[in-house]
């Protein structure tokens, strides 16, 4: 086989092009190419940027190795039409081929295109720039595609954008739940007292606030949101914990995080974590992730000292029985047992961003 000098370091496409039958196509056997092509072959090969020439009315395609990722799982596509190669989106780069044959050069950044080059469609991203190729007379002989894909860059970045509006979204949420517990507090407690008891409040989100942050505000673990807010309360050896790895979504976490704080400080000043006898249960149950069966969750008090019902409404029976259920898109029942306070929230599995695994 003649030398083909212009072929030199050029990697593995080099050795390709060397191999591949040039005579059974329209550009010849690769010894008797033009001045033009051989030397634009050679620029091509020697570029570590992705680089596709497109040559002749045919537009048979002579790529670089560093294009050959661009071409993903697609078959052999040496030597064949580009239009061919790039079939299922010819319609939307087809006529800015056609631009470039008439001698016009084109530059687009992140240009969006459904591919298939792994057995199925999928979006992709390319900036690139179709430049036509002249020969020594000027005329267009062919094009270049210099192309680098971005869809990596390009999610990222979509997906930075959807991360700061759920991330204000959840500033709003919070700020309003923070102004709630708030009015609510002045309104229920003296002023000697609304600074501690806010204090205390805020703590407690807080403290859901950090379970959420290790969760990257996607959803957070019922039982880590239970433990984080229970923590200052102490006692632990009197609170027993049970149920089935559940996963709520970040409003759900804060609810139950201020809900629980709310009966663990009720229990502390006047039922079970008041006397050391006292115990308090925590259980929940859950069905099928995303369906109608039933998600319950209790609080259950006992061998604490018996229990009346208050002579007012304070602002945690308020958040148990009027916020609590909108959050969750079910129902709460507070019940004043002699035996001990039990509190009960019922809604539905698909009311919760939800993963059940083994018990606790």
């Amino acid at each position: 086989m003649p030398l083909l000098h212009f072929l030199e370091g050029g990697g593995n496409m080099g050795r390709a092009i060397r191999a591949f039958d040039w005579s059974a196509t329209p550009l010849g056997p690769a010894k008797d190419w033009s001045p033009t092509l051989k030397s634009t072959v050679a620029l091509v090969l020697s570029s570590r940027f992705p680089k596709c020439l497109v040559w002749g009315p045919e537009l048979i395609c002579i790529y670089n190795d560093a294009f050959e990722p661009i071409l993903g799982s697609k078959p052999e596509a040496l030597g064949k039409a580009f239009s061919d190669v790039w079939s299922e989106v010819w319609n939307e780069i087809g006529p800015i081929a056609e631009r470039a044959f008439a001698g016009e050069a084109t530059f687009i950044e992140d240009f969006s295109v459904t591919v298939n080059r792994h057995g199925y469609p999928e979006q992709a991203w390319f900036t690139f720039c179709y430049s036509p190729v002249r020969d020594e007379l000027g005329n267009v002989v062919g094009m270049m595609d210099t192309v680098v894909e971005t869809t990596a860059m390009v999610e990222a970045q979509r997906h930075a954008t959807l991360l700061n509006q759920e991330l204000a979204h959840r500033m709003k949420n919070m700020l309003a739940v923070v102004s709630a517990v708030v009015d609510q507090t002045f309104r229920t407690s003296s002023p000697e007292d609304s600074r501690k008891l806010i204090a205390q409040r805020l703590q407690a989100l807080g403290h859901a606030h950090d379970v959420l942050t290790r969760s990257r505000w996607s959803d957070a673990p019922l039982k880590d949101i239970l433990e984080e807010t229970l923590r200052p309360h102490g006692n632990a050896a009197a609170i027993h914990f049970g149920g089935p790895s559940i996963y709520l979504s970040a409003d759900q976490s804060l609810s139950i995080a201020l809900a629980v704080h709310e009966l663990a400080t009720n229990a502390t000043k006047y039922g079970a974590l008041s006397v050391p006898s006292g115990e308090i249960d925590i259980r929940w149950h859950a069905g099928q992730a995303g369906t109608d069966e039933p998600f319950a969750f209790e609080w259950i008090e006992a061998n604490g000292p018996p229990v009346a019902l208050p002579k007012r409404r304070g602002f945690g029976s308020r958040l148990l029985q009027r916020a609590l259920a909108p959050q969750f898109g079910g129902a709460v029942d507070l019940m004043y047992r002699p035996e001990g306070l039990r509190f009960r929230l019922q809604t539905t599995m698909k009311r919760l961003r939800t993963d059940v695994s083994v018990a606790a």
